[in-house]
């Protein structure tokens, strides 16, 4: 079985596979695409970190490729959906590398505090300015922290061990979850308003991209410092760079940019900002772990069909996947739609199982809905070995039920979410056996196929209200390949769902939300 590593490795992983006789493994770090596909063309394996770009022309240069795993935890660079399609397992190592990311914030939390690059660099110039490098303390200084996942909880503890005040938002949190790590919740404004220092732990999704710009800047003290080692985008640039000429932000310390590369980038001309090229991860104990981890889950799933940490699939035999694999699709996108549409941080999640597919192991079924909920929270740190981890780890109950009575169809699950905020809920069957359908959204009957780019517009029941929102999607050029809609029988309210076949840009949703009678618009997205 022929091993391809297309990307640097350490070498105990690289060992650790070739010490395999059924193994023949190739490694090539720095191919071409060109290379890479003529490489691939009899490889079982893949292993990668960031460099590789998986695209869909690679996965299908690659007939034989049975899997794909990613030393690390982005999977930014692969295309999940195309090697879904195919069959190919995609893995990664969520956990190899957190200490080092959390380390590697708090250094240049430190770092930034006493100007240690910018005194280094004036020293090596012959300089000793000992006056103009005036840094600060971190004991009593207030630490924001945006985002309680793995690498924010322990930035946290090893903030607390500083003796300073810690205060974090993360909306798919309760307080009391937060409040068991010694951190203080409190909401994003508070955050702003009274931290010293503000970092940030979250992947980047809608919600995040762009979330310290111009006007959260504002909101902030005066002489705030900003770190990111998460993920380039989350911080808008150019907003920073005018925070920090205007005074309003005194530093920066970047690991992560929007373009990597960052290029002529103005932000690495000031002084204030210091910055690494995506360190992060960049430490020999955590390369060591990745390589070996990758290693033995690849070993792993060759040699006997054992499946670790992947984000496609879970772990199940060949024989119960030919049984539930459209059953795990639909309940991963009815946990996906219920996990970008319920507001607040959730609390309890019932899965009930009704008709035929009570009678099924449902366990893996389960666990795909779960992923599908955490998924537009955590992105690609979440799977289906982890989910139910990381579901307890936040607070979230979670149940099943069974009844092999059907009702309104032969086979029927349904997702209950109850959160701080509202209690939400999405029913689902298959059409024709394999063709996973959203059927009931809260009290609403709506039929949809629920994937790819679509819109949930609420809009009053007022004639012309849905000539306007079409010809608004037709003025920015935006196709609709489905339109379904419901009502909301005790408030006269229709329930819209559209697909569309390309993005819709900031502009066209501010002329949507300026529509007459329409009175929420909100996008998702469902693989």
């Amino acid at each position: 079985m022929k091993i391809l590593i297309s990307d640097s490795l350490a070498q105990k992983g690289v060992d650790l596979l070739q010490g395999v006789p059924e193994f023949e493994v190739e490694f090539k770090p720095g191919l071409s695409p060109q290379e890479l596909t003529s490489a691939l063309s009899d490889a079982e394996a893949l292993v990668i970190r960031s460099g590789t770009k998986v695209t869909a022309d690679v996965i299908e240069a690659a007939p034989r490729l049975r899997v794909i795993g990613r030393a690390g935890i982005g999977l930014d660079n692969v295309d999940i959906a195309a090697a879904s399609k195919r069959g190919i397992v995609v893995m990664n190592t969520p956990e190899g590398n957190v200490i080092t990311t959390a380390e590697h914030t708090i250094a240049m939390l430190t770092a930034l505090s006493r100007n240690i690059h910018q005194a280094t660099t004036s020293m090596k110039a012959g300089k000793w300015e000992k006056k103009r490098f005036l840094g600060q303390e971190l004991y009593h200084k207030t630490l924001g922290i945006i985002g309680v996942g793995r690498i924010g909880r322990i930035v946290a503890e090893r903030a607390v061990g500083l003796r300073m005040q810690v205060i974090a938002y993360d909306p798919h949190l309760e307080p009391e979850t937060i409040q068991r790590l010694g951190v203080f919740p409190v909401d994003l404004d508070e955050l702003f308003r009274r931290s010293d220092y503000i970092t940030v732990h979250t992947p980047l999704t809608r919600d995040t991209k762009g979330l310290l710009n111009r006007e959260t800047f504002a909101k902030m003290k005066d002489g705030v410092m900003i770190i990111n080692c998460a993920r380039g985008g989350i911080v808008k640039e150019q907003d920073l760079y005018e925070g920090i000429k205007s005074g309003k932000v005194a530093g920066a310390a970047l690991d992560v940019f929007e373009q990597e590369p960052p290029g002529d980038n103005p932000l690495l001309k000031l002084e204030q900002v210091i910055c690494t090229p995506h360190l992060g991860a960049s430490t020999g104990e955590a390369q060591e772990n990745v390589a070996v981890g990758i290693a033995e889950q690849i070993k792993e799933f060759l040699l006997s069909g054992g499946i670790r940490n992947a984000v496609n699939t879970p772990q199940i035999t060949c024989e119960l996947m030919s049984e539930i694999c459209h059953y795990l699709t639909l309940a991963e996108r009815l946990g996906c739609f219920l996990g970008q549409v319920t507001q607040g941080a959730m609390k309890e999640v019932t899965i009930e199982y009704m008709g035929g597919v009570a009678q099924l192991d449902t366990a893996p079924i389960t666990l795909s809905a779960l992923k599908g909920l955490l998924e537009p929270i955590l992105q690609h740190e979440v799977n289906y070995v982890n989910a139910p981890i990381l579901a307890k780890e936040r607070g979230i109950l979670v149940k099943d039920s069974r009844s092999e009575e059907a009702q309104d169809y032969l086979n029927l699950i349904t997702i209950r979410v109850r959160s701080t905020a509202e209690d939400t809920l999405a029913s689902g069957t298959l059409f024709g056996k394999k063709e996973p359908r959203l059927v009931r959204f809260n009290t609403t009957s709506l039929e949809a196929d629920i994937r790819g780019n679509l819109v949930l517009i609420y809009n009053e029941d007022v004639p012309g209200t849905f000539g306007s929102i079409g010809t608004c999607f037709g003025k920015h050029n935006i196709n609709i390949s489905m339109w379904k809609a419901g009502q909301i029988v005790e408030t006269g309210e229709n329930v819209l769902l559209l697909r569309v076949d390309s993005p819709v840009e900031d502009e066209a949703m501010e002329d949507l939300m300026d529509l007459p009678n329409v009175n929420s618009v909100q996008l998702l997205h469902i693989s």
